[in-house]
């Protein structure tokens, strides 16, 4: 067994990534207040080649060289956008026929292995603030609550790593089916 080198994975270039088809979901970072997390955010959806990334509050925009540490260059590839509010990001999402599902534990909160994605439906994924989680306003209005099943004593997952988690869960289910 061996590594395998940057060219032999035939990984596109930033422009044919650019034109290439998006799988239909978009992160909102729900007031994330550390810019390595929002670089890490990048990465990931460049990873997975989702449609985007919208930051919201006090959440960081790019260019900035902290996030630009762990983006590595996502923020070139990974369309992304800045809304004032949580909410009003939300709500140009559900005009755009989103289904809006908050990662946060909640009391009707479905538990990821669970949850099922549709093949056509478009998901807004929330992640909320690595303190205060997402906001009640958003919680309470959105269209369903993911929850990352946890067996430890902590009471939650590093934002970013609870990114990759749930990304590779729902594409994972979408695009191998129950195999994985």
């Amino acid at each position: 067994m061996r590594k395998i080198s940057n060219e032999e994975l035939n990984r596109p270039d930033l422009e044919t990534f650019k034109e290439q088809e998006k799988n239909p979901i978009i992160l909102v970072l729900d007031n994330i207040r550390s810019m390595h997390n929002v670089g890490s955010a990048f990465r990931t959806a460049d990873a997975f080649a989702i449609e985007g990334i919208y930051l919201c509050g006090i959440t960081a925009q790019p260019p900035h060289r902290e996030i630009h540490k762990t983006a590595l260059g996502a923020t070139d590839s990974v369309y992304w956008q800045y809304f004032e509010t949580t909410s009003d990001a939300c709500q140009s999402l559900k005009e755009a026929g989103y289904k809006i599902a908050a990662v946060e534990q909640a009391d009707k909160s479905i538990s990821l292995e669970t949850f099922e994605p549709q093949p056509e439906e478009k998901l807004a994924l929330v992640f909320g603030n690595e303190v205060f989680g997402v906001e009640e306003d958003i919680v309470k209005s959105a269209d369903l609550c993911l929850e990352i099943p946890q067996f430890g004593t902590k009471h939650s997952i590093n934002v970013s790593v609870s990114m990759g988690v749930v990304l590779w869960d729902i594409l994972s289910k979408l695009k191998f089916g129950s195999e994985v």
